[in-house]
Parts: C-alpha cells; sequence; structure tokens
C-alpha cells in the first residue's frame, strides 16, 4: 500500500481545548479508517500557531512559517492506502472542526546514519 500525509489545518484563534467529542472522534479515528480497508501508520497533533518557531535561510525567526494565512497546520498523520482516491476517501473521515484536511502522497526514501 502507498503511505500519503495527511495535513489538517484549522482556524487560527482555535481553542487548544477542541472538545470531549472531537477528541474522541480522533481516538476513534484509526478504527474508523482500518474498517475502510486502511491504515494510520503515525499522527501527531501540533501545539497552536503562536508556538511555531521558523528557520529562514538560516535566521531563527518566532512564529509560523506560513502567515498571513486564516488556517493553520493543526495536525499531521500518515495512512496506509491502496490508491489516491482511497486516501482521499480515508481522509473524510478526520475530524475537522471548521478548517480542512490536505492529502499528499509520501515519497519513499532511506535515512542514512552515521556512527
Amino acid at each position: 500500500m502507498a503511505q500519503y500525509a495527511v495535513l489538517v489545518f484549522e482556524p487560527h484563534g482555535g481553542s487548544a481545548d477542541p472538545g470531549p467529542e472531537v477528541i474522541q472522534a480522533y481516538e476513534d479515528l484509526p478504527e474508523r479508517i482500518a474498517a475502510q480497508g486502511g491504515r494510520i501508520v503515525a499522527g501527531l497533533a501540533m501545539k497552536p500557531v503562536d508556538h511555531a518557531t521558523t528557520i529562514r535561510g538560516g535566521e531563527i525567526v518566532r512564529g509560523p512559517f506560513a502567515e498571513g494565512g486564516a488556517t493553520s497546520l493543526a495536525a499531521v498523520f500518515v495512512v496506509e492506502a491502496n490508491d489516491l482516491a482511497h486516501a482521499v476517501a480515508l481522509a473524510k473521515l478526520t475530524p475537522v472542526t471548521r478548517g480542512g484536511v490536505e492529502v499528499r502522497p509520501l515519497l519513499a526514501f532511506e535515512i542514512i546514519q552515521s556512527g
């Protein structure tokens, strides 16, 4: 199966506590995706955008990389799916409150560790 990143975007200034219904929906997401023939490989939620630090041209800047938009990256997870259409169908199960979800195919690469 191919792997896809599912990027979850929510409006800036949103509550750091999404509420028990949304939390429960995220906890149920791996089972719901498995029921549709996919699998979540990994997933992480992000702290609000005011915790971001960006490095641009070697300079460290407080704040998000993408500025000026109404939404920011709130979470990311990796799913295994048959193809892009399947990954999109799985991503539609994401409990987004007021934002949106982006799906991107992942490229495989080997990490070479030294030492």
